[in-house]
C-alpha cells in the first residue's frame, strides 16, 4: 500500500512540474523578436527588432519620449545590417552591421541613427560619438493603427510602422 501511495505522489508531482514546464514555454513573449528582410537594388538588408505592442497605451511622447534616443524596438535595440555600401537619405553609409535608434520628435521631422555599436542592450549605453550616420526623416500618419511595431523593407527603403505612424527611410 505504501509503494503504491508513493507511486501515485511521484507521477502527480512529474505530471505537476511537466504541465508547468510545457507552460511556459509556450507563453509568448510581450515583444516578440522579428526580422524584416529585403533586396534594394543590389543591398541585401536585414533588420532584427523586438516587436512591442500598443496595448491602449499612449506611445508618442509618453511610453517613447520626445527628444531622447530610442532603441527603434523593444529589449535590445534594433538592428540594420547591409551587404553592400547604400545611400540613406542622400548620405553615404558603409556595408555593416549597425544598430538603429530613432530619435522621435512632436513637429513629424525625427532622427535616424545608425551607430557602430551594432550589440547594445536599448540605447542605455548609447554613445552619439559612436554614430556612423544621422539623418532627418520625416514620418507619415497611418490611416489605420497598427498595433504591433513592425519594420518593411521596400525597393526604396525601409518603413518603421507602429501605433498611428510610419517613419519611411530612403535607400539607395
Amino acid at each position: 500500500m505504501k509503494a503504491m501511495i508513493k507511486s501515485a505522489t511521484v507521477l502527480f508531482a512529474a505530471m505537476t512540474i511537466s504541465v508547468n514546464a510545457f507552460a511556459q514555454e509556450t507563453k509568448k513573449p510581450a515583444s516578440p523578436a522579428a526580422t524584416a528582410t529585403g533586396k534594394i537594388k543590389d543591398a541585401n538588408i536585414t533588420i532584427a527588432y523586438s516587436s512591442p505592442s500598443v496595448k491602449d497605451r499612449k506611445i508618442w511622447g509618453d511610453l517613447v519620449a520626445y527628444d531622447k534616443v530610442w532603441r527603434a524596438g523593444a529589449n535590445e535595440a534594433t538592428t540594420f545590417e547591409t551587404d553592400k555600401d547604400i545611400t540613406v537619405q542622400g548620405k553615404k553609409l558603409a556595408k555593416g552591421k549597425y544598430s538603429f535608434f530613432l530619435i522621435p520628435k512632436a513637429s513629424g521631422t525625427w532622427t535616424a541613427i545608425f551607430n557602430k555599436e551594432a550589440k547594445q542592450w536599448g540605447s542605455y549605453d548609447y554613445k552619439e560619438a559612436q554614430d556612423a550616420l544621422r539623418v532627418d526623416v520625416k514620418t507619415k500618419a497611418l490611416p489605420t493603427k497598427q498595433e504591433t511595431l513592425v519594420y518593411k523593407v521596400n525597393s526604396s527603403g525601409f518603413t518603421m510602422d507602429w501605433d498611428k505612424i510610419s517613419v519611411p527611410v530612403e535607400i539607395k
